[in-house]
């Protein structure tokens, strides 16, 4: 199985979805609080280019949003 990060906030409904939709499919994932974690959420801007969330990185490879056409490409899911 990939290897799989969230980076994420309590308060972003995004995040809780695509949490959800991660756990309904089984995925493994760590799930990491970027306003708790100052080292993360810099480590998240400088390899996403972005400061929102969420930020997904499924092998090294990061997808900003809840794109799920990509994370089922990169996951080798079904919609």
């Amino acid at each position: 199985m990939p290897h799989v990060r969230l980076f994420s906030t309590p308060a972003c409904p995004y995040c809780y979805t695509l949490k959800e939709w991660l756990r309904e499919h089984q995925v493994e994932f760590e799930d990491i609080d970027v306003s708790k974690d100052a080292q993360a959420r810099e480590e998240m801007i400088e390899k996403s280019k972005q400061m929102g969330v969420p930020v997904i990185e499924i092998d090294g490879e990061f997808i900003v949003g809840f794109d799920k056409a990509k994370i089922c490409q990169l996951l080798k899911l079904k919609e």
